[in-house]
């Protein structure tokens, strides 16, 4: 997974495509998102979604505290205690740390390193990195096009995302953001799994899954109005 983004950034460097086909991309402010309906805010009604953009016109630089307020929903909106526990549940089942135990303790061990993970990940990916870099933390919605095109958009925003200058930047806060907070992760693991190996297998982990949350939140406003009208 690292080589495969490593590449994708290295051909982005030479001509970085801009994010949706829209005059000029900007970025809103927080306002609209008190507008935006719960199903929008959620993949299925479960999963996280408040990093997501779905209008690409009229768009302004996001404020530092819009930065942390995005990551601060994410990261503790109610559905994120579920999806915690859904991966604590598959860590546990695959007795992925020996340490742990199993039982009801053993699972708040899992539960509390799942939920760790997912809001330390969401804070240095969305709010720290990006405050400190100048970079949008949102995913853009392209909504036009093929599907192979728009899965291809989906998948390049893991390393190209937009600054705040309205610019195509490489994705730091993403990459860099992810890799700081898989090496934070080694302070609440078991001392047995404290390794760069480990620490790296982590980080590539969270890019895939990153990845494939962004063709999720690419063709969620399709799903939504098609099955739900919405």
């Amino acid at each position: 997974m690292a080589c495969i983004l490593a590449e994708a950034a290295l051909t982005a460097g030479a001509q970085l495509p801009a994010p949706p086909d829209a005059p000029a991309p900007q970025i809103r402010t927080g306002s609209h998102r008190a507008a935006k309906s719960r199903s929008q805010h959620r993949i299925f009604w479960v999963i996280p979604n408040y990093r997501s953009d779905e209008n690409s016109t009229n768009i302004q630089p996001l404020p530092v505290r819009g930065k942390f307020k995005v990551a601060i929903d994410d990261s503790f909106d109610p559905s994120a205690f579920l999806v915690a526990g859904v991966f604590a549940g598959m860590a546990m089942a695959q007795n992925q740390y020996a340490p742990f135990g199993h039982g009801a303790a053993g699972f708040g061990e899992y539960y509390g390193g799942a939920f760790a993970d997912q809001a330390i990940g969401n804070m240095m990916s969305e709010a720290v990195f990006p405050s400190v870099l100048h970079q949008d933390p949102r995913y853009f919605v392209k909504g036009r096009g093929g599907f192979w095109k728009r899965t291809g958009y989906a998948i390049s925003r893991e390393v190209i995302t937009q600054g705040d200058d309205g610019h195509a930047h490489f994705n730091t806060s993403e990459v860099v953001g992810n890799a700081v907070a898989a090496g934070i992760s080694n302070v609440y693991y078991p001392s047995a799994d404290r390794s760069a190996a480990n620490t790296t297998t982590k980080w590539e982990q969270q890019l895939a899954l990153d990845t494939v949350f962004n063709v999720m939140k690419e063709f969620w406003p399709d799903v939504r109005r098609k099955m739900f009208g919405q």
